[in-house]
C-alpha cells in the first residue's frame, strides 16, 4: 500500500527517506529515523512499534541485516515490509511472503527503495534508477525517486499521502536536534507535487530567496519578504511601499521596531525612518 526510498548521502553522512501511500497521514505510520544511528521503513501491515525497535537495535550496534533477519521470523508479521539503513550506510530490506502484490524491494549501495500493492512492477526500478541518475541536494535526490515512482504508477489504489524525512549522519547534541527535513503531506490529490512544493519553500527559507518567499510564504508575510527582495536587489521604492503596506496593519509597525537590530531587516526598516 506504500512506497518509499531510504538512503544515505555519502558526501554529508546524512540519512534519508522518501515515502509515499494511499492512506492517510503516511510519514506518522511509516518512516522512523535517529541522527546518528540510522533510518527505517516499516510498510505493509507491519507492526506499529517495530520501527522503534529496529532504531533502538542499531543504537545497540546491531547490524541491519540481523534486525532484518529477525523481524523476518516473526510469524505473526506475514504481511510485513521493511528497510534497515545505519549510519555507516549498511542496509537490509525485507517483504514478507504476505505482502500485498505487485510488491518487492531493492537494494544497492547505501540506498533500498521497496514498495507493496503497487500498480506495476515498473515502480520500483525506476525508482532506484531515477534515484541513481539524479543530481542535487540529497532530499531533491529523494524526491526525484518518489517522483519516478508516482510516475511509473505508484500505489495500486491511487495517491493520498506522502513525507520526506532526513537526519544528521551524527548523534543529536543539546546544540543540534539533527533533524535536516520534516515535511508532511497528510492528505492530497497530488501529495508528491505537493510534498516537492514544501522542500522548494523550505530551500527558499535556508537559502533566503526572498523572491520566492514574496510569492510563495504565507500572505500575511509575503509583503516583508517583497521588502527584502527589493531592497537585495537595490530597488529602494519598491523596498519603501512593501514596508509601508505593512506598517498599515495592526501590531507590525510595532514588530518592525523591535527587529530593526536583526541584520536582515535592518537596512530596509531604515527606508522608513
Amino acid at each position: 500500500m506504500t512506497f518509499s526510498v531510504l538512503a544515505r548521502d555519502p558526501a554529508t553522512g546524512d540519512l534519508g527517506i522518501a515515502v509515499s501511500s494511499c492512506i492517510l497521514a503516511v510519514g506518522r505510520a511509516v518512516p522512523a529515523a535517529r541522527p546518528g544511528v540510522g533510518i527505517v521503513a516499516v510498510q505493509a501491515r507491519s507492526r506499529r512499534g517495530l520501527g522503534n525497535a529496529l532504531l533502538s537495535g542499531l543504537a545497540a550496534g546491531e547490524a541491519p541485516a540481523t534486525l532484518v533477519r529477525r523481524a523476518a521470523h516473526s510469524a505473526e508479521d506475514a504481511d510485513r515490509q521493511l528497510a534497515v539503513l545505519d549510519a555507516t550506510g549498511r542496509v537490509a530490506a525485507d517483504t514478507g511472503p504476505g505482502s500485498f502484490p505487485a510488491c518487492g524491494h531493492l537494494v544497492d549501495a547505501g540506498v533500498s527503495v521497496q514498495g507493496n500493492m503497487l500498480a506495476s512492477d515498473e515502480v520500483l526500478p525506476a525508482m532506484s534508477q531515477a534515484f541513481g541518475a539524479a543530481g542535487g541536494a540529497f532530499a531533491d535526490r529523494l524526491l526525484t525517486a518518489l517522483g519516478a515512482g508516482q510516475a511509473a504508477g505508484g500505489d495500486l489504489r491511487g495517491r493520498q499521502s506522502a513525507a520526506l524525512l532526513v537526519v544528521g549522519g551524527d548523534p543529536a547534541t543539546d546544540e543540534d536536534d539533527g533533524i535536516r527535513t520534516d515535511l508532511r503531506v497528510d492528505d492530497s490529490r497530488d501529495p508528491v507535487a505537493q510534498l516537492r512544493m514544501l522542500r522548494n519553500l523550505q530551500r527558499a527559507y535556508d537559502e533566503r530567496d526572498y523572491e520566492h518567499l514574496a510569492l510563495f510564504a504565507p500572505e500575511g508575510a509575503r509583503d516583508l519578504y517583497a521588502a527584502l527582495a527589493a531592497s537585495r536587489r537595490g530597488d529602494r521604492d519598491g523596498a519603501r511601499r512593501a514596508l509601508e503596506e505593512l506598517r498599515r496593519r495592526p501590531g507590525w509597525s510595532a514588530w518592525l521596531s523591535a527587529m530593526a537590530g536583526d541584520g536582515r531587516l535592518s537596512a530596509v526598516s531604515r527606508l522608513l525612518d
